[in-house]
């Protein structure tokens, strides 16, 4: 995470990174149509001793309009 865009470190296949309690990362899983539209939902989260603790908290079920 960065102050205006993505820095490194980026978790990604092939990083072997070791990831360390105080670390924060956003974690941006998406559905595309390639060629037509995208979304993403992304979630914030921070490392600690036990996982990842998240400090975002968006609501992820579908709502239609």
């Amino acid at each position: 995470m960065g102050m205006s865009e993505h820095e490194y470190p980026s978790i990604m296949q092939g990083n072997d990174l070791v990831l360390e309690p105080g670390m924060c990362f956003s974690l941006e899983p998406g559905v595309y149509i390639p060629g037509d539209l995208g979304v993403r939902i992304e979630d914030c989260v921070h490392v600690t001793e036990n996982g990842c603790q998240p400090f975002t908290h968006m609501d992820k079920k579908l709502q239609l309009f």
